[in-house]
């Protein structure tokens, strides 16, 4: 049997991951196909209007209400304080390593920074519940240490491997020459790394940055157990919250089979779908819109 040409073997393969491909957006397009023929047929009771901008979440009471606000204002909240830890710790941490860290250290901080991302949610959920509820509770007087806060601070310790990890692979990609250049006309190692280093890397870093994001928004286990649970749109840090991913976990069990509530637990789905492809996209826009014009300037 006669071995394959090269022009063949890239032919095959090429082909191979195109099947590949294929297979990976049917797959989606069944997802999405399953979410919203459960999810729309809520929307022949409930006016969309109603659902997402109704501040009550009585699903079982008579009549219903099917109002999602507080979930998303939970979901916001949480999403965007965590941002405001784990995105300057997980692009600072990413500097770190690249930039300043020797090699040895690189060797001893690296993977464990990785290993933090292999972390099961159920434990960072448990470290939040036992040792830091009960911190921010006895600390502030609260009625709680289940909130806000406490959910925040647990997103932003899972999503900071995350960001770390895919920012410094976007900080090694920067040539070095740039770095080289910038140090010869005579800036500093800091300067180099704010004007040169970072706007070059500015596409890996900000889709690091949105796509640590998704993962936060999306995550069920942590908030279902550290966010305290009440659907109320938040007045501080320390309110209870339940964003739309702990409703859908916690309530899918107990609804009828194809019941308003049964549908309503899917159009939550649907929203929360959604909002995390609005921050895929622009995860995709930024990395294309940076790619090219990233430029430094001294």
């Amino acid at each position: 049997m006669k071995l394959l040409s090269r022009s063949a073997k890239e032919s095959l393969i090429s082909r191979m991951f195109a099947v590949l491909g294929l297979m990976s957006l049917g797959i989606l397009a069944l997802i999405m196909l399953f979410l919203f023929s459960e999810g729309l047929p809520l929307f022949r009771k409930v006016s969309p209007g109603a659902f997402l901008f109704g501040r009550f979440w009585y699903p079982t009471s008579d009549p219903p209400d099917f109002g999602i606000l507080s979930m998303i204002a939970a979901s916001a909240a949480v999403t965007l304080v965590s941002s405001l830890i784990a995105v300057p710790l997980g692009v600072m941490t990413a500097v770190y390593l690249a930039e300043i860290a020797g090699p040895k250290t690189r060797e001893i901080v690296k993977p464990v920074v990785e290993l933090l991302a292999a972390l099961p949610s159920v434990v960072i959920g448990f470290f939040g519940m036992v040792v830091f509820a009960p911190f921010l509770q006895d600390t502030f007087d609260l009625p709680t240490g289940l909130n806000l806060a406490n959910a925040a601070l647990m997103l932003a310790f899972m999503a900071v491997p995350t960001i770390t990890s895919l920012s410094e692979d976007a900080i090694f990609r920067v040539p070095a020459d740039l770095k080289e250049a910038s140090l010869a006309l005579g800036a500093t190692h800091w300067e180099t790394i704010r004007r040169v280093t970072l706007p070059s890397a500015l596409s890996g870093v900000s889709t690091a940055v949105i796509l640590g994001m998704s993962r936060a928004m999306g995550e069920t286990m942590v908030v279902l157990m550290v966010a305290g649970g009440a659907a109320m749109i938040p007045g501080s840090l320390f309110s209870p919250v339940r964003p739309m991913p702990s409703t859908i976990a916690a309530e899918m069990a107990e609804a009828p089979f194809r019941s308003l509530h049964y549908h309503s637990l899917f159009a939550i789905g649907m929203v929360l779908f959604l909002f995390t492809l609005l921050f895929n996209i622009a995860a995709d826009w930024v990395a294309h819109r940076y790619k090219q014009t990233g430029t430094a300037s001294l």
